[in-house]
């Protein structure tokens, strides 16, 4: 670490105002004070400079720049009074900050996960007036979502800007994600994750340090600090008032506070963060002190929080008016110039709101496009028995994952345990980082969220992600990324993006698991659109659905049952390495007459028990193997249901709200008039899973459980 550089200053200075010809004007106030802020201080040399660093032109373009962003966010406020666009989140206040560091950026070469106030940034990476209009009033040409977002949320494939999530924090892990496949290459690029002071506050912010730094990646965490998040002042916030202090245990991220209302005080920081991160010596948490000149959102009122001198006192902390008026002392602008521009800047906004409002808007047809891969995935499922040695479940998954690491270099396997002799808890990964290395199969931190969330941005970078969760019952500090990350990342892109990747998960019962080690998950995610989710039942499907998941284009969420893990019965022969199942594609285990057992997991195991003993009553039973609960192959089922003309759904999971509810209700609505009994369910109780035996046991369903129901069903 270098000697800390710091400078203070106290000036005045003034200007004239010039109103716009609607809305709050573009951003000149009658006086600009600037009293006591902090030019910078770093934990790294940094050389002040001044408007002499810099070729007029360039100057010029930025200032454009962020009398572009300050009028855009006039002209959209102006758009809602008049009905026209449905929210908005101002960037005024932060442009300078933005402006400087979008000036050492390269779209297409660097990477920007961003946050929802980042306007100036977007328009510094090519963004135009159209576009932003287009995203207001979210017509169907929007190039960052097509109308699926609201406005202010960015994303574009070719610029590298990762779609943006309302959920705050939900960008850090990304961006982590993308930095670990940058360092993969010999690449310079160097990734832009920028935040509110606010989201400093979320766990994912802490995460994504450790993780940052941990590993030397070149990640910029720019943190704009307006002093509010919301309502929220960042003395409520923040230990120490300031992220800049938070930032600070974390060996290996440096740090630097700046006064980001003024440009070339933050050009001078970040351009010295810059040359450090793109040398590969490691990540940067900046935070620019900046100023929020308008409420929150469209939908906030700040004059119920904030006083008035303290709102008049912001305008006198004005980047832009700052801006200008050192330009003009420079003897870069002049008046006439200033008038010049500033006309072109609203003529420039009108003609673009004028135009956007003429395209058309997203059709109700297009709904529900891009919520999964649409192409051809080319893979071919036509395949003989398996013939190989008989197999264990694990060993089935272990070798799907070297046969597909051997046969892809992009697929990387990471999660808690996994690497090294060890191989995970349940020793799926093992061998993998001797034969592959330890920058192909390595541990992460105990951390569920760092784990997804850096598997999005890997796979944004064309990697292949193949991350485990070390008990299902422990995926949930991580649903702020599967949820508002990973599901709608194609759907909120427009098809722009995609996110696959194989989030592998041990969950079930039956193992003396207690309350956090047996919980099913399956209904759950199987609630959200973007997931796929398979959960084989014996040894040959675990390897050919594992070896297809891998080789699909959506996230997958692969479920496999720890106690079929060395289970005698889930055994079976090993199929060849060209062996892969479709998904949405049900197994008929057994043929029967009589009564039509849907099921799937463990509870196959179970049902076929119960149907040999009923076998032996008279009573031909007829199971059904789900193998994938999204796609669901309801053809199968109803094929079935048809010809047994009875239905018993079994799973493991709680009965209540549970998977097999879903099934019922299908089979309710289509096949009514082909049943001749109720359906009936066998499922596990309302109840969490206790430690003792006797305790499981009296939850979870068993063989007499299902054979009661089928009896029941037989004798209608």
């Amino acid at each position: 670490m270098t000697i800390a550089a710091e400078m203070t200053v106290k000036t005045k200075e003034k200007n004239n105002t010039v109103e716009s010809t609607d809305g709050i004007g573009i951003g000149i106030t009658s006086d600009i004070e600037t009293v006591g802020r902090v030019p910078f201080k770093a934990d790294f040399h940094v050389e002040p400079m001044g408007p002499s660093d810099f070729e007029p032109d360039v100057l010029l373009r930025v200032y454009r720049t962020m009398l572009l962003s300050r009028r855009l966010d006039e002209k959209m406020l102006n758009l809602l009074k008049q009905g026209k666009g449905f929210f908005h989140i101002g960037c005024a206040g932060h442009e300078a900050a933005q402006a400087a560091i979008g000036l050492l950026s390269r779209p297409g070469h660097d990477w920007f996960s961003m946050y929802y106030r980042d306007l100036t940034m977007h328009l510094m990476l090519g963004a135009d007036a159209r576009e932003i209009m287009l995203l207001h009033l979210a017509k169907a040409t929007d190039p960052n979502s097509g109308g699926r977002q609201m406005s202010e949320h960015y994303g574009n494939s070719e610029r590298h800007i990762l779609t943006v999530s309302s959920s705050v924090g939900s960008q850090f892990l990304p961006a982590v994600g993308v930095g670990l496949g940058l360092r993969r290459t010999e690449s310079d690029a160097y990734v832009y994750c920028s935040c509110g002071d606010g989201a400093t506050s979320q766990g994912d912010f802490h995460e994504a340090l450790n993780w940052a730094a941990r590993s030397n990646l070149p990640v910029l965490f720019l943190v704009q600090d307006n002093g509010y998040a919301i309502s929220v002042p960042v003395h409520d916030q923040t230990a120490g008032g300031t992220a800049y202090k938070l930032a600070r245990g974390y060996e290996g991220l440096e740090r630097a506070l700046v006064d980001g209302t003024d440009f070339f005080h933050t050009y001078a920081v970040a351009s010295a963060a810059m040359k450090r991160i793109r040398a590969g010596e490691g990540p940067v948490c900046l935070v620019a002190d900046v100023v929020r000149i308008l409420p929150h959102s469209s939908s906030d009122n700040h004059a119920k929080y904030r006083t008035p001198e303290e709102l008049e006192a912001v305008k006198k902390d004005d980047p832009i008016a700052l801006f200008e008026r050192q330009l003009l002392d420079a003897g870069i602008l002049t008046e006439q110039l200033t008038e010049e521009i500033r006309s072109e800047v609203v003529k420039d906004v009108n003609q673009a709101a004028e135009w956007a409002n003429e395209q058309p808007d997203p059709t109700p047809e297009s709904a529900l496009e891009h919520v999964y891969f649409e192409g051809d995935l080319g893979l071919e499922f036509e395949h003989s028995e398996p013939a190989g040695e008989p197999i264990v479940v694990v060993d089935a998954i272990n070798h799907a994952l070297q046969e597909e690491m051997e046969r892809n270099s992009d697929i990387i396997v990471y999660g808690e345990d996994v690497a090294g002799g060890k191989g995970g808890v349940f020793t799926a990964t093992r061998t993998l980082t001797d034969r592959f290395g330890i920058d192909r199969c390595f541990n992460a931190p105990l951390a569920e969220a760092s784990i997804i969330g850096t598997a999005v941005g890997l796979a944004c970078l064309g990697y292949k992600p193949v991350v485990e969760i070390q008990f299902g019952d422990y995926i949930w500090p991580a649903m702020q990324m599967l949820r508002n990350q990973v599901a709608s990342f194609r759907y909120r892109s427009n098809g722009d993006f995609g996110c696959p990747m194989v989030i592998r998960v041990p969950i079930g019962g039956y193992i003396h698991g207690g309350l956090c080690h047996s919980q099913n998950i399956e209904s759950i995610f199987g609630h959200m659109p973007g997931f796929l989710i398979a959960m084989p039942s014996n040894a040959a499907d675990a390897k050919g659905l594992l070896k297809t998941a891998i080789r699909m284009e959506d996230p997958i969420i692969f479920l496999e049952h720890k106690a079929l893990y060395r289970s005698a019965a889930a055994r079976s022969p090993e199929p060849d390495e060209n062996y892969l199942i479709e998904f949405g594609k049900a197994n008929i285990v057994r043929d029967g007459t009589d009564i039509t057992i849907i099921t799937y997991g463990m509870m196959v195991h179970k049902s076929v028990a119960a149907a040999r003993q009923l076998e032996t009553e008279g009573i031909s039973v007829e199971i059904i193997d789900l193998r994938t609960i999204v796609p669901l192959d309801s053809e199968t089922i109803m094929e079935s249901v048809r010809k047994t003309n009875k239905a018993l759904v079994v799973y493991e999971d709680h009965e209540f709200v549970g998977f097999g509810a879903e099934i019922v209700a299908q089979i309710a609505d289509t096949g009514f008039g082909y049943l001749d009994a109720p359906i009936l369910r066998v499922a596990g109780a309302f109840s969490p899973i206790g430690f003792a035996d006797n305790l499981e046991q009296a939850v979870l369903p068993n063989d007499e459980d299902i054979l009661e129901a089928a009896r029941k069903l037989a004798s209608y």
